[in-house]
């Protein structure tokens, strides 16, 4: 069985509600944080299948299409890749956040249905994400879990088997685990 970094995309992956970017609705607006495509290479290099799962309710309450999306995500494969890394599939709910469907995280369906897809070992997996709702997916689907947190909010702390300050310290984390 393969080994899986599942991560969230907005707030690990890029920015969001910056002074640059308040949220990615465009490829314009796809900014890729400090040291993303270097931990993206990492844990390519070590044999990671890497996965993105990501609530996307933007498209279902009409503020960008799900051809935008896919022209979104088209970059963020390409700015990846550039640099080593490989993002094997992008997983999206793009319902709207109270719709009440199966797939939105906090529920652990995007994640599981990756595994199943492309037999990974959720034990030997991590979800890395930057909420709550990121690492109560993980921690459903059977993961370990990195919260990604640049606050002084702990909120998320008591899910996290690792607490870190960016994707890169998750990268190194994960390798050394």
């Amino acid at each position: 069985m393969n080994r899986g970094v599942f991560l969230d995309r907005d707030g690990v992956i890029n920015e969001v509600l910056t002074k640059r970017v308040k949220y990615v609705n465009t490829p314009q607006d796809l900014y890729l944080l400090p040291g993303v495509q270097k931990a993206m290479r990492m844990l390519t290099e070590a044999g990671f299948q890497l996965f993105i799962v990501t609530n996307q309710g933007g498209v279902g309450l009409g503020y960008m299409t799900k051809q935008l999306l896919d022209k979104i995500h088209e970059k963020l494969i390409y700015d990846i890749e550039i640099e080593g890394g490989k993002i094997v599939e992008i997983a999206c709910c793009i319902h709207r956040p109270n719709e009440g469907c199966a797939c939105r995280k906090p529920s652990g369906k995007m994640i599981r249905d990756l595994a199943q897809k492309y037999n990974i070992d959720l034990s030997q997996s991590y979800m890395v994400g930057d909420r709550d709702v990121d690492l109560l997916a993980g921690r459903e689907a059977g993961t370990k879990t990195v919260w990604i947190s640049t606050r002084q909010d702990d909120s998320a702390i008591h899910l996290a088997d690792y607490t870190c300050g960016s994707l890169l310290e998750a990268a190194q984390w994960i390798l050394n685990e």
